[in-house]
């Protein structure tokens, strides 16, 4: 069976970052009829772990990149516990535009796909939990109005990421489960202005992110006091 990659993720009118070849949602205001869940948007590599292996934004094949060799190994550990599940996550084993402070994991999952509908937010952290795998940050879970969303974008992009340095930008889901043809209607985000995409560039000159363990003491004290 051909491995599907995630869907496009369609931009808030008031997104900042995007491009001229990013899709922004016309009648984004339904959404806001439903429970949302805001969570932090990662600088990484989308990445999918199901049985046959780990895919990243292309599904042609498993992807072998050097960057993804902990995500691999974390797959090899839970690949029979997987079934039917596609664990989609945030890959930060590399460095992109954004060097994050505090981080812990090297996966983050925000969204997890079974057969033809997305799991509702609830499921997703049941199966992290299972799997002893963290999400993305969630900021918020609420009815929002839309004051509330440009509210709650602007305050957060003046608090910064979770994980230390510049905010990325931000997902909203509904909270519940959806149909795979439904994602455009369900989920939307907004990203910061200047948003770089990585490029070819980027993968001759990468370089690891070293999580909050491997720092030295003086190293977390300077973060602490930035």
């Amino acid at each position: 069976m051909e491995s599907r990659k995630y869907s496009r993720t369609y931009h808030f009118p008031f997104s900042l970052g995007t491009t001229s070849d990013d899709r922004i949602a016309k009648g984004w205001k339904a959404i806001l009829q439903h429970e949302l869940v805001m969570t932090e948007k990662l600088d990484g590599e989308n990445t999918c772990l199901k049985t046959s292996g780990v895919y990243a934004r292309s599904h042609a094949a498993p992807t072998i990149s050097p960057w993804s060799v902990k995500i691999r190994e974390l797959w090899e550990y839970h690949k029979k516990s997987l079934g039917d599940l596609e664990i989609f996550g945030e890959n930060l084993y590399a460095i992109h535009s954004i060097e994050y402070e505090r981080l812990d994991s090297y996966f983050y999952i925000f969204a997890i796909r079974l057969y033809e509908r997305w799991l509702s937010w609830e499921e997703v952290e049941f199966y992290a939990g299972v799997l002893e795998l963290p999400t993305v940050p969630v900021i918020r879970q609420a009815i929002f109005s839309e004051k509330e969303i440009l509210e709650n974008i602007e305050m957060e992009m003046q608090n910064g990421s979770r994980f230390g340095g510049e905010c990325e930008g931000f997902v909203f889901r509904n909270s519940g489960t959806f149909h795979v043809d439904d994602f455009s209607k369900n989920v939307l985000k907004y990203v910061r202005k200047n948003h770089v995409k990585t490029n070819e560039h980027w993968t001759r000159n990468w370089k690891r992110a070293k999580l909050w363990f491997e720092k030295s003491d003086w190293e977390h004290e300077s973060i602490r006091n930035n």
